[in-house]
């Protein structure tokens, strides 16, 4: 079996010497496979979430590269997001402020680069990883891969990508009860809802991303980024339904009901919400 694993084979373009929680290399030459790596399960800590809101500009920007795949390293996708940066968006404005320009930044970055995304989850995928996994172009999970929205556990509204692209992609009965519930989905069952392209067997899984990620490397680039770009469209036009939905998501971070989710977060327990809320 070929081996899909990191190599050393690294992009020697500046452009991607600054980053830290993400690592590169090329499977393909002129396909950029970018892995989050922070030892932590992958959890988005500061630094991770600024990047990932970074990294499509700078592939959308490198004439090296036509196709991207995003994947985490180890067993794990991503973990979600690091209890010490949820923290301080309970408590400061400014780093408030700062996270919803980045969250912000991450759903519209992938949206608006020209270059084909793959995306490789296994393990656990959530928070911020998510985001970035089911807003690629073609996502691949293993079918056991557990795909969970967490944010109304948090106590903060879905924001992020959820209102975005989960009603689009496996239509708004299901949206809503994965949404609301914060119910774990399996891969095998993300793939039957439409929620995700392919679900494969984990020893395929990072072979299958670089095989699409190749084809769509090798393919006509003007056709396949002019078929993105008006394809995403669909999703340009929620624009103003994601934006209300963050704004809420951040809103919720000042209020009880996120300081309670993180602590219960913290203690393994479940939840104690206050029983009335105020809107």
């Amino acid at each position: 079996m070929t081996d899909h694993r990191p190599t050393d084979d690294r992009p020697s373009d500046d452009r991607y010497a600054r980053y830290t929680r993400l690592t590169f290399d090329r499977p393909h030459p002129k396909v950029l496979r970018i892995t989050m790596d922070n030892g932590r399960m992958n959890t988005a800590d500061a630094a991770m979430h600024r990047e990932l809101a970074e990294i499509w500009r700078d592939v959308d920007a490198d004439p090296t590269v036509n196709a991207a795949i995003i994947t985490g390293a180890g067993k794990v996708f991503s973990a979600g997001g690091d209890f010490g940066m949820i923290d301080t968006l309970t408590d400061n404005f400014e780093d408030r402020a700062r996270t919803w320009r980045e969250a912000r930044d991450i759903v519209y970055n992938i949206i608006n680069c020209s270059k084909p995304v793959v995306s490789a989850m296994r393990g656990v995928s959530v928070g911020a990883g998510l985001v970035c996994g089911l807003l690629a172009d073609v996502s691949i999970a293993t079918k056991d891969c557990r795909i969970i929205d967490g944010h109304t556990r948090l106590g903060v509204a879905a924001g992020d990508h959820a209102a975005i692209v989960w009603p689009l992609l496996c239509g708004m009965a299901k949206a809503k009860f994965y949404l609301l519930l914060c119910d774990t989905l399996l891969g095998d069952e993300a793939e039957r809802i439409g929620l995700v392209s392919l679900a494969v067997d984990d020893a395929e899984l990072d072979g299958k991303a670089v095989e699409l990620a190749g084809r769509l490397a090798e393919g006509a680039q003007s056709a396949i980024r002019w078929t993105k770009y008006a394809l995403n469209n669909w999703l340009r036009q929620m624009g103003p339904t994601f934006d209300a939905s963050l704004a809420l998501e951040f809103l919720g971070f000042t209020g009880p009901e996120a300081k309670e989710g993180l602590a219960s977060h913290r203690e393994r327990r479940a939840p104690v919400f206050p029983p009335d809320a105020p809107v």
